[in-house]
């Protein structure tokens, strides 16, 4: 057993060990790189998830240059000091969340577009660059950057490579790996190294760059991305159509998928999100008697002929009513609705838990049943909204805070979801990560051999286990 004596030698010396670091830090970075206020680390140590960071971090360190990056996890690797890289912390599981006696690598003022090349249709950027700030850049170039994640405006892409963030365009144009030709990283030695050419094609090597992808800031530490852009798409347009259940929307959307035309946005409003944003958001005018909302969106050249499309099918499966936004203002109007689903279902009860599951097409009418079914069972809202065109949904339990019981059922709700999403043959997660939220969910969804693999691969890429630990892996 450890007395309380050895325990305080062991508190001394991490502090002498830790100090002698952060002089290590501030001889090795610019003045000011290296900020120790309690306040400052308290500010950087949780994100959007809800999930609160570990206390005690060691300092955040604000980098610019990839440089300054391969000093600091050079130090920490010798030190073997955990490192938790860091974005904007607009993540919703945790993956950016503070250990204890880590530093918090704040990447925020690696925040320049680097290039932008029209005729290789690339931009290079920093991972502290806004994703929406790149793409008001590109289109003024006439060119178009396609992940656009509900954060985009203060999100960074480091933050999204980070996730492998996908969004409401997803449907249409992929997720972030979809946009991204290669990598510059630096590795926990401190090591710098470009995951693979910035060509079109290259399979010389194995696909480092999708490794890096996703991974949460585990494996590496992007410094620099190279980006693929597209022609700038037509002006995006929309169908927006409510439905008298959910079964009739989920049939309707299935029916815009086989239509021949390809939307660039399909968004799904079950009838506990209707409710909450009618109460929420009176003005927005949904149709009281509506319990389902589906919304197609076109960016097409031809977006006429191909709203068309969408407006016959939805009229055919069933739709009460049918709303045509013929430009981007009037779109713009229509989705508000679906961006006041989470304010409006946290003011339903006054509290919610926001999920992220991936249903195959063919199988949403039965996770919506088991869905409603449990609701029931835990006596909590449950509302289910989403990218319905892929099946990436994001169900929110809406909860009483302030009750005890609630606060527990809205929990134990939230992780039968997870469960009830691979019971279907889906995912725990579409978009958002596993971080720490869902580290409980793995076992439902990876194999004890799949899990070594991954465990074994963050072997290679991080030895001493000091980028992001307890983090995507558990």
């Amino acid at each position: 057993m450890t007395s309380s004596s050895d325990e305080r030698l062991d508190a001394r010396r991490d502090d002498r060990l830790g100090e002698a670091l952060l002089e290590r830090l501030r001889a090795a970075l610019p003045e000011g790189a290296v900020v120790t206020a309690v306040d400052a680390i308290a500010e950087r140590s949780s994100d959007r998830s809800g999930v609160l960071g570990q206390t005690g971090a060691l300092a955040v360190v604000r980098p610019r240059t990839t440089a300054e990056v391969a000093a600091v996890l050079a130090l920490a690797n010798e030190t073997r000091t955990p490192v938790v890289p860091q974005g904007a912390l607009t993540g919703l599981a945790g993956a950016a969340n503070a250990v204890e006696g880590a530093i918090l690598l704040d990447l925020g003022r690696l925040d320049r577009i680097l290039a932008i090349d029209a005729t290789e249709r690339t931009a290079v950027v920093q991972p502290g660059v806004i994703v929406a700030d790149l793409q008001q850049t590109v289109a003024a170039q006439g060119l178009f950057y396609a992940p656009d994640p509900a954060s985009a405006e203060w999100a960074t892409v480091g933050g999204t490579i980070a996730t492998n963030a996908g969004g409401m365009r997803a449907l249409k144009y992929g997720v972030t790996r979809d946009s991204v030709r290669s990598l510059e990283v630096v590795l926990a030695d401190g090591t710098v190294v470009r995951t693979r050419p910035d060509t079109v094609k290259g399979v010389a090597s194995l696909d480092l760059t999708a490794l890096v992808i996703g991974s949460e800031g585990t494996l590496a530490v992007v410094t620099e991305a190279t980006l693929q852009l597209r022609p700038a798409p037509g002006i995006p347009r929309g169908v927006a159509a409510t439905f008298a259940d959910v079964p009739s929307a989920l049939a309707a959307a299935n029916a815009v998928m086989t239509s021949g035309s390809l939307p660039t946005t399909l968004e799904l409003l079950d009838d506990v999100a209707l409710g909450a944003i009618r109460a929420w958001a009176p003005d927005l005018g949904l149709p009281e008697e509506a319990n389902a909302w589906v919304l197609a969106v076109s960016d097409a050249a031809d977006g006429d002929e191909e709203l068309s499309r969408f407006e016959a099918v939805l009229q055919a499966n069933g739709a009460i009513t049918v709303e045509r936004a013929a430009d981007a203002e009037t779109l713009d109007k229509l989705l508000d609705a679906r961006r006041a689903l989470n304010p409006a279902l946290r003011e339903l009860r006054g509290a919610s838990l926001n999920g992220d599951v991936a249903v195959p097409l063919g199988r949403l009418g039965e996770f919506f049943a088991r869905l409603t079914a449990l609701a029931s069972e835990r006596g909590v809202e449950i509302s289910v909204a989403g990218h319905v065109g892929d099946g990436n949904l994001h169900p929110v339990v809406a909860f009483d805070g302030d009750d005890p019981e609630q606060v527990a059922a809205a929990h134990r709700a939230h992780d039968e979801i997870l469960g009830l999403a691979q019971a279907v043959g889906g995912t725990m997660t579409g978009e958002h990560g596993v971080g720490v939220e869902k580290l409980p969910g793995l076992g439902g969804e990876l194999s004890e051999r799949v899990r070594d693999l991954q465990l074994g691969i963050k072997a290679v890429f991080d030895p001493r286990g000091i980028l992001n630990p307890g983090k995507k892996f558990g």
